[in-house]
C-alpha cells in the first residue's frame, strides 16, 4: 500500500500556481485512471487507484503548504502505511521550471511544507518528486513567485514534467526509488 501525496495550497485562488504543482500531479494521476480525488478525510482529499496490484492512495492535503505534514501523518498513521511508501510530490525553486528530480530521502531543502511533513512524521526517510518551477529574480519576492502563475511559455514545459512525475511515481511503485531516479532524473 502507498500513500501519493502533491502538496499545494487549498482553494481557486491558487489554482495553477507554481506552489500547487503537486495538486497537479496528483489531478493528472487521477484523470488517467479515471478517478475523482473528493473524499474528505484526514485533513486531505483523496482517491484510491491501483497500480501493478497495490493499492495507492491519491491525497491532496488541504491544511495549507506549512501545515501538510498534519494531512499525510493522520492519512499513514490510520493505514499504516510506512514512511517508505510514501511518495511526496513538491515544488522546487531550485530546479528550472520542467526539471524533476527524485530522491529516496534527504532535508526539507527549505521548503515548509516538506518541513511540516518530516516534523510530523519524525522522519525524513521517504521517497520525494521535487518539480522544478523556476527561480525568481533577485528583485522578486519570494512568496508572490510561488503563490503566481506560471508563464505561456512554461506550460507546455510543466505539463511535459507532470506527465514525467507521473510515469515517476509509477516506476516507483512498480520497481524501485532506484530505478526512477535512473530514469527521470535530469
Amino acid at each position: 500500500m502507498y500513500l501519493v501525496a502533491g502538496l499545494g495550497n487549498p482553494g481557486i485562488e491558487y489554482y495553477m500556481t507554481r506552489h500547487n504543482i503537486g495538486f497537479e500531479v496528483i489531478d493528472y494521476i487521477a484523470d488517467q485512471y479515471k478517478v475523482k480525488i473528493n473524499k474528505l478525510k484526514f485533513k486531505g482529499l483523496f482517491g484510491e487507484i491501483n497500480i501493478g496490484g497495490e493499492k495507492v492512495y491519491l491525497l491532496k492535503p488541504q491544511t495549507y503548504m506549512n501545515l501538510s505534514g498534519e494531512s499525510v501523518r493522520e492519512f499513514s498513521s490510520f493505514y499504516k502505511i510506512s514512511t517508505e511508501d510514501i511518495i511526496i510530490i513538491s515544488d522546487d525553486i531550485n530546479l528550472e521550471a520542467g526539471r524533476i528530480r527524485i530522491r529516496a530521502k534527504g532535508s526539507a531543502g527549505g521548503h515548509n511544507g516538506l518541513k511540516s511533513i518530516i516534523y510530523q512524521l519524525g522522519s525524513d526517510c521517504f521517497p520525494r518528486i521535487r518539480m522544478g518551477v523556476g527561480t525568481p529574480g533577485k528583485e522578486c519576492n519570494l512568496a508572490d513567485f510561488v503563490l503566481g502563475k506560471f508563464t505561456k511559455d512554461e506550460i507546455p514545459v510543466l505539463e511535459d514534467a507532470i506527465i514525467r512525475a507521473k510515469k515517476a511515481v509509477e516506476e516507483i511503485i512498480l520497481r524501485s526509488i532506484d530505478s526512477a531516479m535512473n530514469k527521470y532524473n535530469r
